[in-house]
């Protein structure tokens, strides 16, 4: 996972995000029940059972943060952009002027279902995207080291599972990256 890079406006809010790595987490299992019930309703693959129980977390988050109810779209195989250097895939997108999250459910080669993971990952960071814009009050959504940290806060507090803590390198021009190695030898 990389940075975006700081944007030349909004350069304060940008900074802002990249500070605050910290949000409320629900002190119930509200997040968790709904999460368990997205899980169910993947193994079985079926989109409107999929997209119900979505609608149910994001409905669930959102009341926790009162912020407006997102809508959500299940949609099948994942976009794939071929480029002459790189190969890149859409696992979801938040429209802050709809506010419509829409996930894939399904890989974009192979056509196979999504890991729950890699799924519930995807909501909880599109439903970041949503926080910025309706809770945090910044002026844009970028992808900075807090908006990841609050992502893996949401997920994890989400799947029941304990927080790691995510490693940073730095690279030029003012972005980072994850280094997935020295994450593993955290235990």
């Amino acid at each position: 996972m990389l940075t975006d890079n700081p944007p030349r406006r909004s350069l304060k809010s940008f900074r802002e995000s990249d500070q605050r790595n910290l949000i409320p987490l629900p002190p119930d299992n509200r997040l968790v029940t709904t999460a368990v019930a997205i899980e169910s309703a993947m193994k079985d693959g079926e989109a409107a059972d999929i997209r119900r129980t979505c609608s149910d977390f994001l409905g669930a988050a959102s009341g926790f943060y009162s912020v407006p109810e997102c809508t959500v779209r299940v949609l099948a195989a994942r976009p794939l952009r071929v480029r002459e250097y790189s190969t890149t895939e859409l696992f979801g997108d938040y429209h802050p002027g709809t506010l419509v999250i829409r996930v894939w459910k399904q890989t974009a080669i192979k056509k196979e279902i999504t890991s729950f993971g890699t799924f519930l990952s995807t909501l909880c960071h599109e439903f970041c995207h949503h926080l910025d814009f309706h809770r945090l009050g910044l002026r844009g959504s970028w992808h900075t080291r807090g908006f990841y940290e609050r992502t893996a806060l949401l997920y994890h507090h989400a799947r029941g599972t304990p927080q790691k803590r995510l490693v940073w390198v730095p690279l030029r021009g003012g972005r980072w990256r994850i280094d997935w190695t020295r994450m593993k030898q955290i235990r």
